[in-house]
């Protein structure tokens, strides 16, 4: 069964309401906490302490979004100790993890998430798997819509419905090209690339200018990008990084890698981060005797530009596809396209709330313990 200590639902009242006050001026002025009031008349308490002004920003943030949030509490007090963001989504896919030959202990699974394109793991030693496994595997054959809460390493720890006016948007129809480079760029990438081109220290001031808004960890101020948070919204990331560069005067497009991806890096507390997929901006680049090449602008984990190939080889996978588009494909198998940025800053600002969340329990990235 669920565990009996957890709240999940959207916040509808907090008593003080904390609306003009940041976190620490808010317990300066309330030091006896304050009550949090969610969906179906639950409530919990916020008390002082050393996390405790920067929980009470995002649990605001959340309530102003009308997004869940997923917080344990202490059965005595109702004092929350442990607040994670449940992902509203789709299940695309369930694998069980056992290898042949492995004994007869329930195996892991690993769960695709529309959502997402971070590799999620439903463990078989929960003690509530069978009932979350069996939930996942409605969900997918009816095609509905979840809240799916995850550990910080992407463990699935509690599964429930989504509320209706929270459910994800429907995929796009079947034709597959929508998400292919079309042939104009295409045509023009090929042939006449190098006259579109920019110059190596134009292309390097260009991934200044996006890397430039990467949030504050602890305090991550609208509009930064939070490419601390590598673990997941990279489609959001590009698209930001896109408009940067459009309004900058360049002409970017995406490339995009599909494989089991996993890459290394000291903005994650276990060093690595698990993909399925990942996109990032390219600029095409001229080099000597009228050539050119496609540079991947990826601030989540490099510090300068780099080729195609550079950037597929850190990702852990050789096997790995590359699929080239146009900068205007923005989330191809759930939003095709998000020309006024509706969409991107939705999921921009979630992202910033995963960054700041990890950034209360493990300390802020980069982490020193990483190679």
């Amino acid at each position: 069964m669920p565990n009996p200590n957890a709240i999940v639902g959207r916040i509808v009242a907090t008593d003080p309401s904390v609306e003009k006050l940041n976190g620490a001026d808010f317990f300066r002025r309330y030091p006896n906490g304050v009550s949090i009031g969610f969906e179906a008349g639950v409530v919990a308490r916020l008390f002082p302490g050393e996390r405790s002004a920067g929980m009470l920003e995002i649990l605001e943030q959340l309530r102003q979004m009308a997004l869940p949030v997923y917080v344990e509490v202490n059965p005595a007090t109702r004092a929350i100790t442990r607040l994670l963001i449940p992902l509203i989504t789709r299940v695309l896919n369930i694998t069980s993890a056992a290898l042949s030959g492995a004994p007869p202990a329930q195996p892991d699974y690993s769960v695709e998430l529309e959502a997402s394109h971070a590799r999620h793991t439903l463990k078989g030693g929960n003690p509530d798997f069978a009932n979350l496994l069996e939930l996942l595997r409605a969900a997918l054959s009816a095609k509905r819509s979840l809240m799916v809460t995850e550990t910080d390493d992407h463990e699935i720890i509690d599964v429930r419905a989504a509320p209706p006016d929270t459910a994800t948007p429907p995929g796009p129809g079947p034709e597959p090209l929508k998400t292919r480079e079309s042939w104009f760029h295409r045509f023009c990438r090929r042939w006449f690339c190098f006259f579109c081109c920019v110059s190596g220290q134009r292309a390097t001031q260009l991934f200044a200018l996006c890397a430039a808004p990467s949030c504050n960890p602890l305090t991550v101020p609208a509009p930064c990008i939070p490419f601390l948070y590598p673990d997941d919204g990279c489609w959001a990331r590009a698209h930001e990084m896109c408009r940067l560069m459009i309004a900058a005067g360049a002409r970017p497009s995406k490339v995009w890698i599909d494989g089991s991806l996993h890459t290394l890096t000291r903005n994650n507390p276990n060093c690595f981060v698990n993909w399925g997929w990942h996109v990032a901006p390219t600029i095409c680049v001229r080099r000597r005797f009228f050539s050119s090449e496609l540079m991947v602008i990826d601030p989540s984990l490099f510090t300068t530009p780099v080729t195609e190939a550079t950037w597929k080889s850190v990702q852990g996978d050789p096997n790995a596809t590359l699929t080239n588009t146009a900068a205007t494909v923005y989330w191809r198998n759930v939003i095709p396209t998000d020309p006024n940025y509706v969409d991107t800053n939705i999921r921009l600002q979630f992202y910033r709330l995963q960054l700041k969340n990890r950034s209360l329990a493990f300390g802020p990235p980069p982490y020193a313990n990483c190679p």
